[in-house]
């Protein structure tokens, strides 16, 4: 069964918050700002209403992933510091000496009640409605980027992430008391999966019962990630590190290996939307869903600032037709009139390169034709044809046999006549200097809310920490603009 969480809190203790929760606490000005019924509506059916025990609060268990976004804590550490930080417990609607939940209580809540719900739209819907009612709102240009978020489990096999994990738990320990080296469990020597897990196991409870520095902070972080690696992603271990990641390019000579995150923000600096994708994708081909997914959200808008991954052919025909401006600096390597298979090969802005439909690089490329004649140069990019020998897309793509696998695009179309004019306009040149607040919010996005690194593996999985991490960082934008 499910019970709305009551916003009276009957304790003869209650009168402590008056006096250790300020008025200024983020988290009492959270919850003077934010009407949370909204998740009780959304997630009430997804509970039996007449049936069973009386199941946590949601409204309860969703601020406590809040928590987790704005605090970048694990999710033992998240109900740990609830014991005893009033001002979490003021804020999760408890009262002074209530007891917590079990943190294993959190993964149950995420998989099983918030695994069919969009809540990365609900949860952006939600701050710019509320952006709009405080009036704080105003603008109609979106500035639009991509960030990257590395998979938790990245290319390493998961027999190498647990001793990963188990050598920097080691280390903090060592770092803490030299004699227990002698006391630790022998290490796993055999390359067998289980035997690594079984040593992994044998080494927490080690730790949590003989070592005595369980509880020191330096020891808790990488002894509560390596119990959480084995407990709750044991089954993901054994199958694969992460199955939904992909390879993306940061540069010509630099990869991640994990999600891309397309973000549209206004210029008061509230995300009004994001696509969250795999990490191959192309940023430019997610801005006429960005723009309309600001739209759904209560913007009108009729500016996009981005930066030269957004002015390819497509974006500059859709954004016209729909009375947008597009302030977009052209880049004659991707805005390319007329090439062949336009929708297969795409091209990375920030390696400078065209990638394959299998997702292989080009390795160089070279200019062709006469010098100043335009429409008569194209650029052709070389891709490494040993790859393309074994690859499982070659069928209409390589030819057998031959010796090399090129892919070539002319310069300038007749298209992008009008959108050279406009970027040599000084709105377009003024408005071009607000693309640099998206870079700082990309950069608190991962650096004070730990989305630099996947919690969980899959796409789900990051679209949940994703929304929650927006929700987090849209609310303490408006409390500064509110302010």
């Amino acid at each position: 069964m499910i019970q709305q969480q009551q916003s009276l809190v009957l304790s003869p203790y209650a009168a402590l918050y008056d006096i250790v929760v300020p008025k200024d606490n983020m988290l009492r000005q959270i919850n003077e700002l934010v009407n949370f019924t909204f998740i009780f509506e959304e997630l009430q059916t997804k509970y039996c209403l007449d049936n069973g025990r009386n199941a946590i609060d949601p409204i309860r268990m969703f601020k406590y992933l809040l928590l987790k976004a704005i605090f970048e804590l694990s999710d033992v550490d998240i109900v740990e510091r609830s014991k005893y930080d009033l001002s979490f417990k003021y804020f999760l609607g408890m009262a002074p000496e209530d007891p917590v939940i079990d943190p294993s209580s959190l993964t149950k809540f995420r998989k099983l009640r918030l695994k069919d719900i969009n809540l990365l739209d609900m949860l952006i819907g939600k701050t710019v409605d509320l952006a709009i009612e405080l009036k704080i709102l105003k603008s109609n240009s979106i500035i639009v980027d991509a960030t990257h978020t590395k998979a938790r489990y990245n290319q390493k096999s998961p027999l190498e992430i647990l001793r990963d994990r188990a050598r920097k738990l080691r280390k903090s320990v060592y770092t803490m008391d030299e004699s227990l080296k002698a006391k630790m469990p022998a290490k796993n020597t055999s390359d067998v999966l289980e035997d690594e897990i079984e040593y992994c196991q044998k080494l927490v409870t080690f730790i949590e019962l003989e070592s005595g520095i369980a509880q020191v902070p330096k020891v808790l972080n990488p002894l509560h990630l390596l119990k959480e690696t084995v407990e709750d992603d044991i089954e993901q271990l054994r199958l694969t590190a992460d199955p939904d990641a992909r390879v993306g390019h940061k540069s010509a000579d630099s990869a991640f290996f994990g999600y891309k995150t397309h973000l549209a923000m206004t210029e008061e600096r509230i995300i009004t939307a994001a696509v969250i994708t795999t990490g191959e994708k192309n940023d430019g081909k997610q801005l006429q869903t960005l723009i309309e997914k600001s739209n759904a959200a209560g913007m009108q808008v009729k500016t996009v600032i981005g930066d030269t991954a957004y002015s390819e052919k497509d974006n500059i025909l859709y954004t016209t037709n729909n009375e947008i401006e597009l302030v977009a600096k052209l880049n004659p390597l991707i805005t390319q009139g007329s090439r062949k298979k336009e929708e297969e090969f795409l091209f990375n802005k920030d390696a400078g390169m065209y990638v394959c439909p299998a997702g292989h690089m080009a390795t160089r490329k070279a200019r062709q034709g006469k010098k100043g004649v335009g429409k008569n140069q194209q650029d052709t990019y070389y891709f490494d044809v040993e790859i393309c020998k074994s690859c499982p897309l070659k069928e209409g793509c390589y030819k057998e046999g031959a010796k090399s696998k090129t892919y070539s695009v002319t310069i300038k179309s007749d298209e992008h006549a009008e959108q050279m004019a406009f970027q040599e306009t000084e709105y377009f040149k003024a408005k071009s200097k607000e693309r640099y607040k998206i870079e700082a919010k990309n950069s608190e996005l991962k650096h004070r809310h730990g989305y630099d690194v996947a919690t969980s593996s899959g796409l789900i999985g990051i679209e949940m920490q994703g929304a929650m991490a927006i929700f987090a960082v849209n609310l303490k934008r408006i409390l500064k603009l509110v302010d």
